[in-house]
C-alpha cells in the first residue's frame, strides 16, 4: 500500500518513481540511484546516449507506475516485476549501442561499492557485459582496479578462483580439452609400468636377501657347531627378522 501511495503523487518527471521503492519494507535498493547517476552524466553522453537515457528512463518509470498494480504485494514478487521491467526497457532502447559509443562514460558511472549493496546496479553491469567485447573489457578493468582498491589482494584470489573453475589454468592458452585427456592417459600408463617395475625389483630384491638370509644362517651354524635343534632356531629367526624388515620398509 505504501508503494501505491508513493507511485500515485510521483511525478512523471525525474526519478521520483524510483524513489517510491526504496523508503518502504521491501527496499529495492539502486532504482533512484541508477536514475540520478544517468540524469548527473547525461551531459557528457553523445546523441544517441541521450536519447538512450530519456527513453530508458521513461520506459521504467511509466511501466514500474502502471504494472504495480497488478502483481502480488510480496516482495519477492515486487523485486522480480522491478527486475524483469528494467532488463525489459534497457534491451527495448538499446543499451548497448548506447554503451558501444559512450564506452568510457559508462564505465564512470560504475562504482565497485554499488555493486556490492544494490542488485538493480548488479543487473545492470550484467547486461553491460553483453555489450561486445570493449564495453566488457572496460568494465572489468575498472572494476577490477575499484575491487583492489578496497580489497586488496583478495580481488587476485577471485579472479584466480573464477579462470580454475572455467579450466583456464589447467589446460592452458594452447591445450585442448583432448589433448590433455591423451596426455592424462600417457602419464597414467607411465605410472602403470613404473608401479609394475618398482613391484618386479622389490620382489627380486626380497627374494635376493631372502638367500643371503639363509645362507648367512647356515654359515653361523656350521662355523659355531650347533645342533640341528639349534640351526633350526637361528634359521626362523633369521626368517623373522627378514619378514620384520620387509613389513617396516
Amino acid at each position: 500500500a505504501e508503494i501505491q501511495h508513493c507511485l500515485v503523487n510521483a511525478g512523471d518527471v525525474g526519478c521520483g518513481v524510483f524513489e517510491c521503492f526504496e523508503n518502504n519494507s521491501c527496499e529495492i535498493r539502486g532504482l533512484h540511484e541508477i536514475c540520478m547517476t544517468f540524469l548527473h552524466n547525461a551531459g557528457k553522453f553523445d546523441a544517441q546516449g541521450k536519447s538512450f537515457i530519456k527513453d530508458a528512463l521513461k520506459c521504467k518509470a511509466h511501466a514500474l507506475r502502471h504494472k504495480f498494480s497488478c502483481i502480488s504485494r510480496k516482495c519477492p514478487a515486487i523485486k522480480e516485476m522491478v527486475f524483469q521491467l528494467q532488463r525489459e526497457c534497457y534491451l527495448k532502447h538499446d543499451l548497448c549501442s548506447a554503451a558501444k559509443e559512450n564506452v568510457q562514460v559508462i564505465v564512470e558511472m560504475i562504482h565497485f561499492k554499488d555493486l556490492l549493496q544494490h542488485e538493480p546496479y548488479v543487473d545492470l553491469v550484467n547486461i553491460l557485459l553483453t555489450c561486445g567485447e570493449e564495453v566488457k573489457k572496460a568494465i572489468t578493468r575498472s572494476v577490477q582496479a575499484q575491487c583492489e582498491q578496497n580489497w586488496g589482494s583478495l580481488c587476485s584470489i577471485l579472479s584466480f578462483c573464477t579462470s580454475a573453475v572455467h579450466g583456464d589454468t589447467i589446460l592452458g592458452p594452447e591445450k585442448k580439452p583432448g589433448e590433455a585427456s591423451k596426455a592424462a592417459a600417457g602419464r597414467g600408463d607411465m605410472l602403470a609400468h613404473s608401479d609394475s617395475d618398482h613391484r618386479e625389483s622389490s620382489r627380486a630384491s626380497k627374494g635376493e636377501r631372502g638367500t643371503k638370509g639363509h645362507l648367512n644362517a647356515h654359515a653361523r651354524v656350521k662355523a659355531g657347531g650347533h645342533g640341528p635343534k639349534g640351526a633350526h632356531g637361528i634359521m626362523d629367526r633369521a626368517d623373522e627378522l627378514s619378514d620384520f624388515s620387509d613389513i617396516r620398509r
